[in-house]
């Protein structure tokens, strides 16, 4: 895979699209399979990025929480001390957790590891730093 029309298609094909734009597509990932404990889902941003106007990259990000409701120092030291993949940022009034990829010879595992531990680290992140599931 090393094109944004092969990875939009194949994201399409495997998980749950809630918003399909030409450089951007929101995925929603559920978590939970144990039906005595409520699910948690995750609201995920694919998006292409060019870089230097000529390389083509993937970013995956997902917010967890508002800036202005969680301690930042606090969050970037959970971050550095528990989360392998993915950096913190500020994106308008939420916190999120993204990654980002070259699309040239990317493989799929390359894209759904980084993908998955994005969001379940987000995951775990909304749910230790506010309790609630709004993300």
């Amino acid at each position: 895979m090393a094109e944004w029309g092969d990875l939009v298609a194949y994201v399409r094909q495997s998980y749950r699209v809630v918003r399909d734009e030409p450089d951007e597509l929101r995925i929603r990932l559920v978590f939970g399979d144990d039906p005595d404990t409520e699910q948690r889902a995750q609201i995920v941003v694919i998006a292409r990025e060019i870089l230097d106007q000529r390389e083509d990259w993937v970013q995956i990000a997902t917010p967890f929480a508002r800036h202005e409701e969680v301690d930042l120092l606090e969050v970037l030291t959970e971050v550095g001390d528990a989360i392998v993949v993915g950096g913190l940022a500020v994106m308008g009034e939420h916190v999120v957790l993204r990654h980002s990829l070259p699309l040239i010879n990317l493989d799929i595992n390359e894209f759904t590891d980084p993908l998955e531990l994005v969001a379940g680290a987000a995951e775990l992140l909304e749910q230790q730093f506010t309790g609630r599931d709004d993300y």
